[in-house]
């Protein structure tokens, strides 16, 4: 578990450091690469272990006999969690943003309002339109530089188009892990508008000690499991993103039926690659180098926030979860286009734009900060000379 490594990732197609400079003209020589949500570790040796067994045996067809896996989930969910799952409810997608698609696929129909609680992972809104859907944004509030939700309002926007709304949880970008209160007023905004409710918890691993406990929604209110589907993956925790193989548990035998008939229509099949590292990760020692990770990344956290902060006019939303740090430079007093140049042009670090996660984000840039420790350092280095006028 050496997280301070430095392994270089330029010319293995990888999406982060590969296309920063396609699309955010960050050259690729020095630039720093803190958008897409993977890491720049290695994942667990029992991970690379499985996957090493499988080349070893050298024939690579269709996977069959998923029970090794459920029982991985099953006992994960259970252990970290505290979640018994119905190894029944359980299907494989491809990823959670084809997870999430599926859903909408089969729970609403075309001119169907989907709601989101806004800024919010860019992927929802951009499959909804896809989708022929429209995107219903209930912004957060913004209450002292952490967010929190506004039911009253929420219900005031709903006209009775509305079929779905797709919760975050634990939040991204804003790091918030949501408690028990929020995720009930969450499930009871559901029932009184009669919406499925997707409760994606792909950074449900990734809490930060001290923090508060994630809260799985499925053991919220057990009034709401008839219109509840889960959304969970071993990718973002254990940094195999590119396997893209998630989980839709959906607790409902009614509606379970009608996203086994979607996933039938579509013709999809599990990975076989990703089916067998996610079963060696959801193990004692996945459960170790989470723990490790967390207590490194937050050494990253604390490292990024003192220096984002010290600049005045930034400030980094408080993380509870996730990697990703939501900086806010409203204070600047700067354009979204200036204070995002300075960045790329200026600090030369490839970062998400605000605008991308929908209302409430244009102030905002998103940074990855996990990553070894000397690039974060780094990061903050460039930043600070980047904005070395405002201090």
């Amino acid at each position: 578990m050496n997280f301070d490594e430095i392994i270089d990732r330029r010319g293995t197609h990888s999406s982060k450091w590969d296309m920063m400079e396609p699309i955010y003209s960050v050259p690729a020589a020095d630039g720093l690469a803190m958008w897409v949500a993977d890491m720049d570790f290695r994942p667990p040796a029992c991970v690379a272990e499985a996957l090493r067994g499988m080349l070893d045996h050298g024939i690579f067809g269709y996977f069959g006999d998923d029970r090794a896996y459920k029982e991985a989930i099953g006992w994960w969910m259970q252990t970290r969690h505290g979640w018994k799952v119905d190894p029944a409810a359980i299907f494989t997608t491809h990823g959670l943003v084809n997870g999430t698609a599926i859903c909408v696929d089969a729970f609403t129909a075309p001119g169907d309002g989907v709601v989101l609680f806004t800024p919010v992972y860019h992927a929802f809104a951009r499959v909804i339109r896809a989708a022929g859907r429209v995107v219903v944004e209930c912004p957060l509030v913004n209450r002292d530089g952490r967010y929190e939700m506004d039911f009253a309002a929420y219900d005031a926007q709903m006209t009775g188009a509305e079929t779905m709304v797709i919760l975050c949880s634990p939040h991204n970008p804003g790091g918030r892990v949501w408690t028990r209160d929020e995720l009930q007023g969450v499930a009871d905004f559901a029932k009184r508008h009669d919406l499925v409710l997707v409760s994606d918890e792909i950074h449900h691993d990734l809490v930060y000690p001290g923090a508060p406990r994630h809260t799985v929604m499925d053991l919220v209110d057990d009034t709401v499991r008839d219109r509840l589907v889960m959304l969970t993956a071993t990718t973002k925790s254990f940094n195999i993103a590119g396997t893209h193989t998630g989980n839709v548990i959906v607790p409902d035998p009614a509606l379970r039926a009608r996203f086994a008939a979607r996933m039938a229509a579509l013709g999809l099949s599990a990975n076989s690659f990703g089916m067998i590292m996610a079963t060696a990760a959801y193990s004692p020692e996945g459960a170790g180098w989470i723990d490790a990770l967390m207590t490194y990344l937050d050494g990253n956290r604390v490292l990024f926030d003192e220096g984002i902060n010290a600049i005045p006019g930034l400030s980094s939303m408080p993380l509870e979860a996730t990697y990703l740090s939501w900086v806010d430079a409203s204070g600047t007093g700067m354009s979204s286009e200036e204070f995002t140049r300075r960045v790329e042009a200026d600090a030369k670090i490839a970062v998400n734009h605000g605008a991308s996660f929908g209302t409430g984000g244009e102030a905002f840039l998103r940074f990855n900060i996990a990553t070894p420790r000397a690039r974060v350092a780094e990061a903050v280095e460039r930043l600070q000379k980047a904005f070395a006028d405002l201090q």
